[in-house]
């Protein structure tokens, strides 16, 4: 397939890596591109916050979250990663500020009360 592709944001913890990278893969596949975080801070990527001060974990913390806003800025939709039904306080201000943009929310499980 050649041609306008739909752009789908990923969203949800960054405890579930694996279901991250396995729902890339699979959009990926299907034709979208897929933009993702850009570190996993609940599930492997912990060094990224050793020896950090409070300071810099706050500020960090906001950058991180402002900046994928900007990625559903670029998005046509999110795709919500939400393992077991679990949406943490960022993956629900990021469901609720794609829906106030105008963008699709589609989640990976059924069992979400977001919908």
């Amino acid at each position: 397939m050649v041609g306008p592709y739909k752009v789908i944001t990923l969203c949800g913890s960054t405890r579930f890596k694996d279901a991250f990278l396995e729902a890339q893969k699979r959009l990926t596949l299907a034709g979208n591109i897929v933009i993702s975080v850009g570190l996993f801070g609940h599930a492997g990527d912990g060094a990224v916050w050793e020896n950090a001060d409070e300071g810099t974990l706050t500020r960090t913390k906001a950058m991180l979250d402002d900046m994928h806003k900007r990625k559903i800025d670029m998005a046509d939709e999110i795709f919500v990663i939400n393992v077991g039904g679990y949406i943490g306080e960022s993956t629900r201000s990021e469901i609720e500020y794609a829906r106030r943009t105008g963008k699709g929310v589609v989640f990976l499980e059924d069992s979400c009360s977001c919908q």
